[in-house]
């Protein structure tokens, strides 16, 4: 067998927005994280996150703006301890929900969408 270099592990996920404040501000206040928009510049901001896994925001070039052609299944999920409060809480903070809770035996899971549609999963378990 061939030894790759290439390690078991995610270093960043990279989600493509079109409006780099827009979606700083989003994913700011989803994470209750302080939105500081004078330190915003483009390409990328990078989102403070409380493992290794980092996730960066990526506007592209100053001067473009990306056409986002979002894909209809989730990207990657957050976790929650509290399912019910965060549907709650997303649902009367105005986020769009794209989906009811799913109930498994061992985990919950429910779907909103970023401001440029982008699915994301918010999941128990």
């Amino acid at each position: 067998m061939v030894n790759s270099f290439i390690k078991n592990q995610i270093n960043t996920i990279f989600v493509h927005v079109s409006d780099l404040e827009k979606s700083v501000n989003w994913y700011s206040k989803l994470l209750n994280q302080e939105a500081d928009i004078s330190n915003v510049s483009r390409p990328v901001h990078n989102l403070i996150m409380d493992q290794d896994i980092g996730l960066t925001l990526d506007a592209g070039p100053a001067g473009e703006t990306k056409n986002i052609i979002p894909s209809p299944y989730p990207l990657f999920n957050f976790h929650t301890d509290e399912i019910e409060q965060s549907y709650q809480y997303l649902q009367t903070s105005g986020y769009k929900i794209e989906s009811d809770i799913v109930e498994f035996e061992d985990f919950a899971f429910f779907t909103i969408s970023d401001p440029d549609g982008n699915i994301i999963m918010i999941c128990n378990g």
